[in-house]
């Protein structure tokens, strides 16, 4: 965690700008960050891309609880673990002093704090002398990173403050901004920063390979108005991704969120990590031991159990099985012989297809455990594609962040709204997205449809399947396994009572709301 206080010490808040890196292969092999030297000379306009290379390394550091607290909330997933404050939240017991909420908070906001550092820095260098063109690119794949933080912030709090600048003391005054001004605000600094992207797969980018394109700015414009229901904006951010030509889904669904995955054509934004090829010395990784296994026998011998904290829900299994679907459900849910026992204790699934088992494609053997029946298979590299040496649960692993099919299925999601499009019709865009799995061909999709695809599609991703059933107010959906879920108290949830306390706009903004 990043165990800092915004506000309530801005000196120690300021941020670290400048980066050194190890190796020219840039985000192949991740970035790490490096207190900013004093007297900079701002004339070196070749330093202009430390810049750049921080901002990286800053999106890429995430602490385990941020996305697990903003993805537990849907019927996809449970919290599994021993971690109380998880529990609540999953149950919808929101208790505004949990240390979690306090910690999401602050990991968001310094990452928003450093990257208006960095753009202010950039700033500096196009003003001594370094090629603006570059200098406004550079910005502009920052302002995506901070637009997709944003719209993660408003997703789970709602109304919340923007920073402006890299002072942290600025949010003492900064109003509060209602969730449709901040979605408002993200689709209105995409359109700054799309024509200033480069328009190519990130994988195919010459100078940062992995790095942000058009395509990520454009698809996060599309999550902006699809929370404003400004369907007809959806329909043309996502149809320019479509028309580009550069993304396709990958035949291989299982892969995808594997080794063979990384920087696949499917991929629009992608958190890198690297083991650097060999089996000894410096890594950098995503906590994927959050999501794996307490108790397992891997393929290969040594490798590390996890925490167990993150678990597929039953209901998703059951909703998936009743679709007759094996490769999403085979690549989403981990099972456990428990998991297995309790899904054949409903009647209805008293016999299971023969492929249903602990025992995953690549050999490993996940047992029962008190903490958990399931696990999350989007987390989960099979252990024999560790690089020898490496024994950490998903060593060497990227992090998916935005995939095409959602651009694709949020496509099809604004037409069966009454959108318009010359690009795919919603059922030629929701069948492409079938079709890679081997399901059938559907017609006369409806949103009901759409959105039960994407459930099927997403189990597991990012919090997409609660973000879905809140945008429409099914909040029917939410009510299982002894939940009890209401749009108005459960939606948003509290802001952190430390930052109430710290931030007075915050606590009036309440007050009166």
């Amino acid at each position: 965690m990043k165990h800092i206080r915004i506000i309530k010490n801005a000196v120690a808040m300021m941020m670290a700008f400048f980066v050194t890196i190890s190796c020219t292969d840039i985000l192949d092999e991740p970035l790490e960050n490096q207190i900013k030297v004093e007297d900079t000379d701002y004339t070196q306009s070749e330093n202009m891309v430390l810049m750049l290379y921080g901002a990286y390394g800053e999106l890429y550091r995430s602490q385990w609880e941020t996305y697990t607290i903003l993805s537990v909330r849907g019927d996809d997933v449970t919290a599994a673990g021993d971690q109380f404050p998880l529990i609540e939240t999953d149950e919808f017991r929101y208790d505004r002093n949990f240390w979690m909420y306090n910690s999401v908070w602050l990991n968001l906001y310094s990452d928003l704090l450093y990257w208006h550092g960095a753009m202010e820095e950039i700033r500096k260098y196009q003003e001594g002398g370094a090629n603006p063109a570059t200098a406004e690119q550079y910005r502009a794949e920052i302002k995506v990173m901070r637009s997709f933080e944003l719209l993660q912030l408003a997703r789970t709090w709602g109304n919340i403050l923007i920073p402006t600048s890299s002072q942290p003391s600025e949010l003492f005054n900064v109003e509060v901004s209602t969730f449709e001004e901040v979605m408002n605000h993200i689709s209105a600094q995409m359109d700054e920063a799309i024509p200033l992207l480069s328009d190519v797969h990130p994988r195919d980018r010459s100078d940062v390979r992995g790095g942000i394109t058009r395509g990520a700015a454009l698809a996060v414009k599309a999550m902006a108005n699809l929370e404003l229901k400004n369907f007809p904006a959806v329909a043309e951010a996502t149809g320019q991704i479509i028309s580009s030509n550069q993304f396709a889904l990958e035949p291989d669904y299982y892969e995808l969120f594997k080794t063979p995955g990384k920087l696949n054509r499917e991929n629009i934004l992608e958190f890198q990590y690297s083991d650097f090829g060999t089996g000894t010395g410096t890594r950098t990784s995503y906590p994927f031991e959050t999501y794996g296994p307490a108790s397992w026998t891997p393929a290969v011998t040594g490798a590390s159990t996890g925490w167990g904290f993150f678990a597929p829900s039953a209901k998703y299994i059951k909703f998936m099985l009743n679709r007759g679907e094996q490769e999403r459900l085979q690549t989403t849910v981990l099972f456990t012989p428990a998991g297995l026992d309790e899904i054949k204790a409903d009647p209805q699934f008293s016999t299971l297809p023969a492929w249903m088992s602990n025992v995953t494609p690549d050999g490993d053997v996940f047992n029962s455990h008190p903490r958990y029946n399931f696990l999350s298979g989007k987390h989960y590299l099979p252990s024999n594609q560790l690089i020898p040496g490496r024994f950490s649960y998903g060593s060497n692993k990227n992090f998916t962040a935005i995939r095409y099919s959602e651009v694709l299925l949020m496509h099809a999601e604004a037409l069966v709204n009454g959108a318009s499009s010359s690009v795919l019709s919603a059922d030629q865009a929701v069948n492409l997205v079938r079709q890679r799995v081997g399901l059938g061909t559907l017609s006369g999709v409806n949103l009901d449809v759409v959105l039960d695809e994407k459930y099927a599609e997403f189990g597991m991703e990012g919090g997409i399947r609660f973000y879905d059933l809140m945008r429409y107010e099914k909040a029917s959906e939410l009510n299982f396994e002894g939940r009890s879920f209401s749009i108005q108290n459960h939606k948003f949830l509290p802001y952190p009572l430390e930052q109430e306390n710290i931030l007075p706009k915050l606590a009036a903004y309440k007050a009166n709301n």
